[in-house]
């Protein structure tokens, strides 16, 4: 059962245990953890042991207790002794064996006591014979001496215990030492140890320990592993299969740049999954928003960015009856729509566009849920018009979003992208005929419909405003009639019109209006002069 979502609320962090997978292999448990910029996937592995503290003790006894291996024996060589006037002095401490593990031995510390004897009166034959005999378990009684260190590290990397280069001052430090098993210690320079390190590591195993050194090491304990970290930065949190319009159930997944995913995210409880997505898609737009606002430091009051994020395309192929979708990161930027494969993370980037249509000549429209082609829901269609005249108009793109806020946030972006598009552009002129003749029909966003004939400048034939059109009609390939309301006859006046390029003048025609009726709301249009 999947434990509730914990909260830091001072560091933002939400997370709570969930199954992951991979959309074929059988889920398994990890822990989720959602920070304000990445989703990280967790496992429970086991803690690593620590490392014993290796710091060099002060200058005080101690008792350290070492548990005698059958393979190895105490794990330490000795040098010095009484005949020497020098103590009996830890020369050697080999890697993962008795004393090394117990972390509380060093290079120069001096045996003082063995099982609670004094050993200082000792010469070195005698020690050796005494540590070889003082059972299993063994109490040391020790006291460091920093200054006998170096000679004695020196040494023990050399591997030798013959050469007098050390620069020694005392050539009793190279009597015999005592063997892994506390016998008289035998050395092999023949590979200067590469050898024994070597096969040290091939064959190591896991140590025994006495219970009191296992508890301390944490043998028994777990700690979470990131599994995966991916970034919410230009990121997507999507419930469909990638690629298809199948919904998974209860289940979730964080995509981004490049082709990196949590895997698929399980998640049984609907109020988890609820709060996974919510919190997880506020973090992606948060990011997104303060992305668009580092970008429009860099750009002009009109080449402002409305909107980032990302959408799915459908794609028809005549192999298949079905249509499979691609993400594509959808920018609203000035009078442009732009769309990319890779969301843009620079400006340089972003000027490298792969594809722009132009806002006042490109149509948008919402699908109604009885209108969707699949079981892909929060649908919208993206028609531009087509390149010039004779050419021939381009057919509708389907798009679809995650969430209906999605959705929501696109529509109002793009509404907001043409009244500034319309307001920036203030007229368009289009080539029309008009009764045999050339004419030009220009669109105002101050003055409305006019049309005018001549030389440029000329009066115009005839002219209303965008609040006179009742209508409009069109055969689909170049004829346009317009229907306007004279203000005072009230009688409906119709003007036929040709023009080539019949789909880009609706268009445009459809962007002026639509920014005239944004413009009636008097909140939209505090909001349009505040983001300008």
């Amino acid at each position: 059962m999947m434990t509730p979502i914990e909260e830091k609320k001072d560091e933002k962090i939400r997370m709570g245990m969930v199954q992951v997978s991979d959309g074929k292999s059988r889920p398994r448990l990890a822990r989720l953890v959602v920070t304000m910029d990445a989703v990280t996937v967790q496992r429970e592995a086991p803690a690593p042991q620590p490392q014993p503290d290796r710091s060099v003790p002060h200058a005080r006894e101690r008792m350290v207790q070492i548990t005698r291996q059958k393979v190895g024996g105490l794990g330490l060589s000795i040098k010095g002794g009484a005949e020497h006037k020098l103590p009996i002095l830890i020369s050697k401490i080999y890697k993962d064996q008795a004393a090394d593990q117990t972390g509380q031995l060093f290079v120069g510390d001096a045996v003082i006591k063995v099982n609670g004897e004094y050993i200082t009166a000792c010469n070195h034959d005698d020690a050796v014979n005494i540590l070889r005999n003082a059972g299993d378990i063994v109490v040391l009684t020790v006291k460091h001496y920093r200054a006998a260190t170096p000679f004695l590290q020196k040494q023990a990397d050399a591997a030798s215990d013959t050469d007098s280069s050390t620069g020694d001052e005392h050539p009793s430090l190279h009597s015999k030492t005592l063997d892994d098993n506390c016998n008289s210690e035998r050395t092999n320079d023949a590979d200067g140890g590469w050898q024994s390190a070597w096969s040290a590591e091939e064959g190591s195993r896991p140590a025994s320990r006495p219970p009191s050194a296992a508890s301390a090491h944490g043998q028994d304990q777990t700690h979470w592993v990131d599994v995966v970290s991916v970034p919410l930065m230009m990121a997507y949190v999507t419930r469909y299969v990638f690629g298809t319009d199948k919904l998974r159930p209860g289940a979730f997944e964080v995509r981004a740049r490049p082709h990196m995913t949590t895997g698929v995210i399980h998640a049984e409880d609907p109020a988890a999954l609820s709060q996974w997505l919510k919190s997880i898609s506020d973090n992606i737009v948060g990011l997104t928003n303060l992305q668009m606002k580092l970008f429009n430091r860099h750009l002009s009051g009109g080449e402002r960015i409305e909107y980032m994020g990302w959408v799915h395309e459908g794609l028809v192929s005549a192999a298949q009856p079905w249509q499979t979708y691609r993400p594509k990161f959808l920018v609203l930027k000035g009078t442009d729509v732009m769309l990319f494969d890779v969301p843009p993370m620079n400006i340089a980037e972003l000027a490298k566009c792969p594809e722009t249509l132009k806002v006042y000549q490109t149509m948008f429209r919402t699908v109604k849920e009885s209108e969707t082609v699949d079981w892909r829901q929060h649908c919208f269609l993206v028609q531009a018009s087509g390149a010039g005249p004779g050419a021939s108009p381009a057919g509708p793109r389907y798009f679809s979003a995650d969430t209906r806020r999605d959705l929501l946030r696109v529509e109002a972006a793009w509404t907001h992208n043409i009244v500034n598009s319309v307001v920036r552009l203030g007229k368009k002129t289009f080539t029309v005929v008009h009764m045999g003749r050339a004419a030009g029909l220009t669109l105002d966003w101050a003055s409305g419909f006019s049309l005018s004939e001549g030389t440029p400048g000329a009066p115009p034939v005839w002219s209303y405003r965008f609040s006179q059109l009742r209508g409009s009609s069109d055969d689909g390939k170049s004829k346009l009639k317009l229907h306007f309301q004279d203000t005072e006859t009230k009688v409906i006046e119709t003007k036929e019109l040709e023009c080539q390029i019949l789909q880009s003048l609706l268009f445009c025609m459809h962007a002026f209006l639509t920014a005239k009726v944004a413009s009636v709301d008097p909140a939209f249009l505090a909001s349009i002069q505040q983001s300008n």
